[in-house]
């Protein structure tokens, strides 16, 4: 009863003019970016980081939270309309809504892609609100030993987080590390990493730095390979309504999906788009239409959306609980908690419980302004794909400048902002992710206070640490993972080699 009584209090709060504009302007541009190809949640998130610097914490929390699962839902209208996945969880919706589309069924897709995202999100926001506040009181266990051996675990995961190779994600994760190193170290008082740049002396701030490897890195994408903005295909109001069969069809598919997509959420990796993979596969193997797949099947989009939709929702639990990020999109969530002086985890239930709610309680009126702004107004957010990149680009350029240097104001941002551009720009050319730089670059600080705090607590013997119940666990499970990668890396090498040689 406790919990309910909690989540009133914090819907009590929820619902007042400033935090529903707040939330309202937050899923609006979460679907507009989701809409918009190669933008995303992260991109988005980094483009409105600083924006939120000067409101206070409850706002500006409801509103990236908005932009992150609203971006979820704004994914699929491409993908259906398109074809062309504006968000990259949406790309499995695209293989059947896409051609249920081309059948004129194109309206019946996209409102059971937003139903389906509602329940699976509304789903996931009640699991939310059960699994949270336990997992935070048994973390209230972690010491800096525990900690380490998280920031560990999630570094070796990390593998998975992109779909790369485990050398690629862990060099780019040491890289962040280092990034987030540079400055003056707060306990010895020595520069580091600096080179004898004194504006580096104050550190690198996250929002430079997100908003050049994703923000500016698509910009100067896009000025090098404009993309096309492909032709739009028509949908009228009253061909959204789905027949009764596809309803009847896409029931069990949406209470699967959420199932599916919430417990992978809380797993290290790229949950959206594993969940989604997930779900496909699960309903092609149980569905009586078979051969509908990849012609047009309307479980293959009410499963996957339903599933990343609730994966979404998942990834935040150990962000809130743990103050662990385990996706991109909730690294550049964590920066804005950083920003407003709030830390999430453990003791974020207790010191900031009322806050806490208040987000719970925003995700719920969120998810209903979701399916308002998807159905009736899919046409206008589908529109925004027809904006030409020459007009688009310079007015997000602007948005970043401009954003960037308010916070410090100061031009070496800006010219921080530019070399990550182009450090991401490359990256994107060679087919690597940043993602992992982010996450790197965030868990870069919980790694190094956590080693350093352990060894200082076990007097420079590093075996003790591993001597305690629930680091020694994780550090098994990590030492476990590692083997298993390394297993299957060469699994892998043995298979091309034997392809080579056939």
């Amino acid at each position: 009863m406790e919990v309910f009584s909690q989540l009133l209090a914090g819907l009590g709060s929820a619902l007042t003019i400033n935090h529903i504009v707040t939330c309202f302007a937050g899923v609006l541009v979460g679907t507009i970016a989701g809409v918009l190809p190669g933008i995303g949640p992260v991109g988005a998130m980094a483009l409105l980081l600083p924006f939120s610097f000067g409101m206070e914490p409850g706002s500006s929390l409801i509103m990236l939270a908005g932009i992150y699962y609203g971006a979820m839902y704004g994914g699929s209208t491409t993908s259906i309309l398109l074809n062309v996945p504006g968000e990259a969880a949406s790309m499995v919706t695209a293989i059947d809504g896409y051609q249920m589309a081309k059948k004129g069924r194109a309206g019946a897709a996209l409102a059971v892609s937003a139903i389906g995202s509602f329940i699976a999100g509304t789903i996931g926001v009640v699991l939310l609100m059960f699994f949270a506040p336990p997992l935070a009181e048994f973390a209230l266990k972690f010491g800096p030993q525990e900690y380490l051996a998280i920031a560990v675990l999630g570094m070796l995961m990390l593998s998975n987080l992109t779909g790369e190779s485990f050398i690629k994600a862990g060099l780019m994760f040491v890289l962040g590390m280092m990034i987030s190193a540079v400055g003056v170290d707060q306990l010895m008082g020595v520069n580091r990493l600096s080179f004898g740049v004194l504006e580096l002396s104050r550190g690198i701030d996250l929002i430079p730095f997100v908003m050049g490897l994703f923000g500016m890195a698509e910009v100067f994408s896009v000025i090098v390979e404009p993309y096309d903005v492909g032709e739009l295909m028509k949908v009228k109001f009253r061909d959204l309504y789905p027949r009764k069969e596809e309803i009847k069809r896409s029931i069990k598919p949406i209470l699967r999906g959420s199932i599916i997509g919430f417990p992978i959420g809380l797993i290290p990796g790229p949950a959206a788009i594993i969940s989604s993979l997930v779900s496909y596969r699960v309903e092609r193997s149980v569905s009586k239409h078979k051969d509908e797949f990849g012609n047009g099947a309307i479980e293959g989009v009410a499963g996957p959306e339903s599933a990343n939709n609730a994966a979404s929702t998942g990834a935040m639990v150990p962000l809130l609980a743990l103050g662990i990020p385990f996706a991109p999109a909730t690294a550049v969530l964590l920066g804005g908690f950083m920003l407003q002086g709030v830390a999430p985890g453990p003791t974020f239930m207790i010191n900031h419980s009322d806050l806490f709610w208040l987000i719970v309680a925003s995700m719920y009126i969120g998810n209903v302004m979701l399916l308002i702004l998807n159905l009736p107004l899919v046409g206008v957010f589908a529109s925004v794909t027809k904006i030409r990149p020459e007009i688009l680009m310079p007015v997000v350029t602007a948005i970043m400048l401009v954003g960037t240097y308010s916070v410090n104001n100061s031009f070496f941002d800006l010219l921080l902002l530019i070399i990550f551009g182009l450090i991401g720009y490359i990256l994107k050319c060679i087919h690597i992710s940043s993602a992992p730089l982010v996450v790197g670059f965030v868990l870069g600080s919980v790694f190094e206070r956590g080693l350093r705090q352990s060894m200082i607590i076990a007097s420079g013997n590093i075996l003790s640490i591993f001597m305690r119940p629930i680091a020694g666990t994780l550090f098994a499970l990590s030492t476990v993972t590692l083997i298993w990668i390394i297993f299957g890396q060469i699994k892998k090498n043995h298979k091309i080699s034997l392809n080579e040689e056939d």
